[in-house]
């Protein structure tokens, strides 16, 4: 298969600068249906190699959650040609590095090195993409090194049980709704043949996308791709795939974890909201603006009213993820109880300030200065190339297009009051998820 790339030029800024000197974007797709995209620039000799395959823990088979997370441990496990710690000895005597992560809707695989070792990335990658080992005992041990980490970072720590029961509250039928690390018990069911098939349907090149962002020029990058990765064959399996719709949520929900070793109460409450993907034009900015009104820094409205007028709390947070999911996505909010506060009160108090906001409104100076700043967030982005390709990934994976990110300044700069009081209508109390995490009294 001889591969041709495609290779298309814009002149959209990488992360929406306002800037007039706009970088350089390539993309392409190769023949076997992997797509590229270089992001290129010149503050560094250095490049980003992330390999992002559109699957993650939403794709899990049921009863198999933590599959797509015990995978990507097993993918550092070798392949005949690279064996296990191979390429991290490599990475390591040229001053590169590696890691990978999962989450609900993708899973990426990243290094970043020197310029001149891209290629030695581009090779290690496309041949674990389908030439990885799969060793019994391997994989045993490794599930192992997954439940002591389950055990470590969720089991021990009652914040993160609560909001893993949060999320399945929020997500009843949803694959959303289950923990990407995967519940215990489905955990330590999961051997090689869940594995190797999760493997086979979602490694692919036409599930796959490749982001380059550094130094690097946009046509020897998409000509790399193609020499390395364009003789993987696809696999030709449907990669179409739905998921449960969740009913529609009626009634409020409450949970409440109460624990002997908790010493500081903490309110933690989910809103089921659109995803960028899902939401009509300009109501995800509305959300994500939204969320910055509320507690982008300490002096916005939370932080004001909650810890400096009344002192109920210590600490609040509000939080937009809109990249995280594919569908329906959440709206977070949460505080952290003064002395002799309950997060009950602080959840009362948030119903208060969203009813009064509704009314009210929000000034056109706070609005303004909002947009400034998470527009200029984006545009400091642009001097890490590590962050950039990932706001391009996760945004790629989850269904939104490169138009998608061209127009996201444009929209977040069009973002009424009349906007935001929409966007609040999302955040009804009467169809909130909360959770109290409190002290055992017994």
């Amino acid at each position: 298969m001889t591969p041709h790339p495609r290779a298309l030029r814009t002149d959209l800024p990488a992360a929406d600068s306002p800037s007039a000197a706009l970088p350089q974007i390539a993309t392409g797709r190769l023949v076997n249906g992997l797509d590229v995209l270089v992001l290129p620039s010149r503050r560094s000799p250095v490049v980003t190699h992330a390999l992002w395959y559109r699957n993650g823990a939403i794709d899990d088979s049921a009863g198999k959650s933590g599959t797509a997370h015990f995978l990507e441990h097993l993918m550092f496990k070798g392949t005949e040609r690279y064996p296990a710690g191979h390429f991290s000895k490599a990475l390591a005597a040229v001053g590169g590095e590696e890691n990978a992560f999962t989450s609900w809707a993708y899973t990426c695989y990243h290094q970043k090195v020197p310029a001149v070792h891209l290629r030695t990335c581009m090779a290690y990658e496309a041949d674990r993409m389908r030439g990885l080992r799969f060793d019994e005992a391997e994989i045993a041990s490794e599930r192992d090194v997954v439940l002591a980490e389950r055990g470590m970072h969720d089991d021990s720590d009652p914040a993160r049980l609560m909001q893993e029961a949060l999320q399945a509250a929020a997500f009843p039928a949803h694959p959303c709704g289950r923990p990407i690390i995967g519940w215990r018990h489905e955990i330590e069911t999961l051997g090689r043949a869940d594995v190797e098939a999760y493997y086979r349907r979602f490694y692919t090149p036409e599930n796959a996308l490749l982001i380059v962002a550094g130094d690097v020029e946009p046509d020897a990058a998409l000509e790399m791709a193609a020499d390395v990765y364009g003789p993987i064959p696809p696999s030709g399996m449907s990669l179409d795939r739905s998921h449960p719709v969740d009913p529609p949520r009626r009634g409020r929900r409450l949970l409440i974890v109460a624990e002997r070793s908790i010493r500081q109460p903490r309110l933690r409450r989910l809103h089921v909201v659109p995803s960028p993907r899902r939401a009509v034009p300009g109501e995800a900015e509305a959300l994500e603006l939204l969320a910055h009104l509320l507690a982008g820094d300490q002096t916005c409205i939370l932080p004001r009213r909650l810890v400096v007028e009344t002192s109920l709390a210590t600490s609040v947070g509000a939080g937009y993820m809109g990249t995280v999911f594919p569908d329906a996505t959440v709206f977070a909010l949460s505080g952290t109880p003064s002395a002799g506060i309950t997060p009950e009160q602080i959840d009362t108090a948030l119903d208060g300030i969203l009813a009064e906001l509704a009314e009210t409104g929000f000034p056109e100076a706070d609005l303004a200065r909002a947009k400034r700043q998470i527009v200029a967030e984006a545009v400091y982005e642009q001097d890490n190339h590590s962050a950039l390709a990932r706001r391009y990934g996760a945004a790629l994976c989850c269904g939104l297009s490169h138009e998608d990110i061209a127009l996201w300044r444009s929209r977040v700069e069009a973002v009424t009051d009349d906007d935001l009081r929409c966007a609040l209508r999302h955040l009804d109390p009467r169809s909130a998820v909360s959770g109290h995490l409190v002290e055992a009294t017994a």
